[in-house]
């Protein structure tokens, strides 16, 4: 039977954590549980420093590169997900993102105090930010089948990235409904094979590319993060080739994110955003309603109208959740 090699994974203990704005929670001490009054969780025993240290860093390809650091299990970068999709749309032309694992719960050995000791502990949470970034998030995972480390999905995107860069992007959206709406345990072969497959991934290269050369790849990010002094999660990172850099650190409103694009290319032009639901769905097989309403620039009530409405029709259908729903074409 297959085995997520965990221990192997765990020996690096770097961690950096998820930004949660938000409503004030208690015991925010423990990185998985966030102090919105930053906008972010950080690392215990950095708590002084103010932001990632922007060293040099190597261009692009494209005007602008973006380093952009996350994990698989990061509700925050799930609340992140209208803003990341509509700067694509828009910029994608001029911004090289290139995504980054940081390792989020190496285990629980790590987490004996602030409030989180054992998973159940995050369920509630969960639960609670949900409605707060407006995007379906649901903690049954954590009493149901709770994840001993995010360290085996992180490779396993490394594992991804190995075979195709846009596949892997899909493979990593996969992930994030697997675990926040779906409350599946993306630390288990059957369900990473599930994404993979719906990918479009090679499944048996994905299995030896996670046994094998996706571990230096995840070490690499964690050292990366570590060098910059990335402490939580999501950090937007924005640079140019004049060493110019911007900095979005945590889930924030969309203006910031361009207002960082116009900061290194003052003369970027936004492409035209799709203006129905239909090209929405061209453009990826899956929406919540903060999505469209961040793309469209409609109200959420006013997408939530919009995407039931094709599901009626026939159209959609929905994975519906006790916060909200995803939706995905046919």
């Amino acid at each position: 039977m297959y085995r997520t090699p965990i221990a192997a994974l765990i020996a690096f203990t770097g961690l950096v954590a998820c930004a949660q704005p938000g409503k004030k929670m208690d015991n925010n001490t423990n990185p998985l549980l966030c102090d919105p009054d930053s906008g972010l969780c950080t690392i215990p025993g950095m708590e002084g420093d103010a932001a990632p240290q922007l060293q040099p860093l190597t261009p692009g390809p494209k005007p602008i590169t973006l380093l952009y650091f996350t994990d698989p299990i990061c509700s925050s970068c799930w609340g992140s997900e209208p803003q990341l999709r509509r700067l694509k749309m828009e910029y994608g032309d001029v911004i090289d993102i290139q995504y980054h694992t940081g390792g989020l719960l190496p285990s629980w050995d790590v987490y004996n105090s602030g409030g989180i000791s054992k998973p159940g502990d995050v369920a509630g949470h969960w639960d609670e930010v949900s409605p707060h970034y407006r995007m379906p998030i649901i903690g049954d995972v954590w009493l149901e089948d709770p994840l001993p480390s995010s360290y085996p999905p992180s490779v396993a995107f490394k594992a991804a990235e190995l075979q195709d860069h846009d596949k892997a992007l899909v493979f990593l959206r996969r992930q994030r409904e697997q675990v926040l709406v779906e409350k599946k345990n993306i630390t288990k072969w059957p369900v990473i094979a599930e994404a993979a497959t719906f990918a479009g991934l090679d499944t048996a290269r994905l299995h030896s590319d996670f046994a094998g050369a996706a571990n230096a790849l995840f070490q690499a990010d964690l050292t990366l993060a570590r060098s910059l002094g990335v402490r939580g999660f999501p950090t937007f990172i924005f640079s140019n080739a004049d060493g110019g850099r911007q900095l979005v650190y945590g889930a924030r409103p969309y203006a910031q994110f361009e207002a960082a694009v116009k900061a290194m290319k003052p003369d970027a032009k936004a492409a035209p955003l799709p203006t129905t639901l239909t090209a929405l769905f061209q453009v990826h097989s899956s929406w919540c309603a903060e999505e469209v309403a961040v793309a469209l620039g409609i109200t959420h009530e006013q997408a939530i109208q919009q995407l039931k409405a094709a599901q009626a029709k026939g159209e959609l259908t929905a994975v519906d959740t006790r916060n909200g729903s995803v939706w995905r074409r046919k």
